[in-house]
């Protein structure tokens, strides 16, 4: 089957189903960070096929919201937008990870309803073209000798995701005094990144999607992915930190939330819209040249999940550390 015609059965089977609510006119989407961040990608990208396909009836306007690492668009979401159904906000596991530190004074998961993952974007360490490291085990092994040795810059905030990826790696690789370990908090991952390109921090802490134009380039040498196994296509060369022994995973799931208070068919519309939009060529188009692999859970499982995974972080924290 053709590209349009796989198109055209998505819109089709779409608009055979009778939805008692559909959006009009423009659509917001908050990315909960500056330009370049893997919020604003996930706004943009889903956004650009939600127009493409006519799952919305006017333009997607991505409106970038940054600050408190995802804190500013959450309270914004539950004290400004309750009950609207013309939005959507970009999410992650480091919306999750905020969440379960109790970084969002007086907020929890509650109070909005998680709609659905599109995909997962596994975490990756890596240094400069000139950095004198090569391999994850290297900068591990500077850590053990001395935890405040290597700095790292990242997108999130302090004990955010990206900083919790560093204190996975540097737990598996049986580093101590691992609150010692110094990161470096960016408003999103393009500043960070900048950084450690320009030579004023040894090394980023991100996600493979972040980084891939500048492995391309050959700006950023990647020491691991944090993945089971290697990624497919032009990530296939980086290797993972389990095969340095260091056994370290940690996905970034890539999705949704939107305001507490819409109707149970808003809800429903937005739900399936994004069960379409996994489902669409053009978006199995972008997971394969950004890096993100498949991972999809909408509706209730999604909800659960999330909330499942709030309590596991929770518990990490704890035991690196970061809260009581």
């Amino acid at each position: 089957m053709t590209l349009k015609l796989l198109t055209a059965a998505v819109v089709t089977a779409m608009s055979a189903q009778a939805f008692a609510f559909e959006p009009k006119g423009k659509v917001d989407c908050i990315a909960p960070a500056d330009p370049g961040g893997g919020w604003d990608f996930t706004c943009r990208s889903v956004g650009k096929i939600l127009s493409e396909l006519d799952f919305v009836p006017g333009n997607v306007q991505t409106i970038n919201m940054a600050g408190a690492g995802g804190g500013v668009a959450f309270a914004h979401t539950v004290s400004k937008r309750a009950g609207d159904e013309q939005l959507l906000v970009a999410a992650s596991t480091a919306t999750t990870t905020r969440l379960a530190q109790g970084q969002f004074p007086g907020m929890n998961q509650d109070q909005v309803e998680w709609i659905g993952a599109l995909g997962a974007d596994y975490g990756a360490i890596a240094v400069s073209k000139d950095s004198p490291y090569n391999t994850l085990s290297e900068v591990m092994d500077e850590l053990k000798k001395d935890p405040k040795s290597v700095k790292f810059a990242g997108g999130s905030a302090a004990g955010g995701w990206d900083h919790l990826k560093v204190l996975i790696a540097a737990q598996a690789a049986d580093v101590e005094n691992l609150p010692k370990v110094s990161y470096l908090s960016y408003n999103n991952g393009g500043e960070a990144i900048t950084q450690v390109v320009g030579g004023h921090v040894q090394a980023f802490t991100g996600d493979i999607s972040e980084i891939q134009g500048f492995m391309e380039s050959g700006d950023l040498k990647v020491l691991a992915v944090l993945s089971e196994e290697r990624l497919p296509g032009k990530l296939a060369d980086v290797p993972t930190a389990r095969e340095q022994g260091i056994d370290a995973v940690a996905p970034n799931w890539r999705g949704f939330y939107i305001p507490a208070g819409v109707s149970d068919d808003a809800e429903q519309y937005w739900t399936t819209t994004l069960d379409s939009v996994y489902e669409s060529e053009e978006w199995k188009d972008v997971m394969t040249k950004s890096g993100l692999m498949p991972f999809h859970k909408s509706g209730a499982e999604f909800d659960a999940f999330v909330k499942a995974q709030i309590k596991d972080i929770q518990t990490l924290s704890k035991d690196i550390g970061l809260i009581r």
